[in-house]
């Protein structure tokens, strides 16, 4: 096994299966499974794809973590920085407030307007978290398809939105 090659080719779906799970990015979470292929690749057996067998790692590290005292702790930290930050937000101003509405609504009618394709293709994928392949066999379509409506996606929200993005 090359495992620079299978780290490239499934950085952005373990990163996926991480934010899913976890509801944020971790870096940790994904060492530790490139840790966990490296150390087992001797028990990888060839019944299934290598991709499935990355993918029950990922999910099992992530639910792991989930599990462990260190979780536990940074929810607890979390929780009372968030409750410091709801304090700070309600003070703030009408002006700020009503910005930060009419971003959302931008938003939200720039991924209205998109393609019927390209706003599955996105919802999919980056709101809902599925990866290419499991957002590939929902629409029934290749993964290269997939790939391919969430760069067109992208690239075309990127240009409505442009104006939110100097900001």
């Amino acid at each position: 096994m090359n495992f620079d090659e299978i780290i490239k080719a499934n950085k952005q779906n373990i990163k996926n299966i991480v934010r899913l799970i976890t509801k944020k990015e971790n870096e940790d979470i994904e060492q530790e499974v490139y840790i966990k292929l490296w150390k087992n690749a001797d028990k990888y057996e060839e019944r299934g794809s290598i991709k499935s067998w990355i993918n029950t790692i990922a999910k099992n590290t992530s639910k792991d973590y989930l599990k462990s005292s260190v979780f536990k702790n940074e929810q607890y930290a979390e929780s009372d920085e968030t409750v410091l930050n709801n304090i700070k937000d309600k003070k703030c101003s009408p002006e700020a407030g009503l910005i930060i509405t009419e971003r959302q609504k931008t938003i939200i009618n720039a991924v209205e307007n998109l393609k019927p394709k390209f706003k599955e293709a996105i919802m999919l994928c980056e709101i809902y978290g599925y990866t290419y392949e499991e957002a590939s066999k929902k629409l029934n379509c290749p993964i290269g398809t997939i790939k391919s409506r969430i760069f067109n996606a992208k690239k075309e929200l990127a240009e409505v939105l442009q104006d939110l993005i100097e900001r």
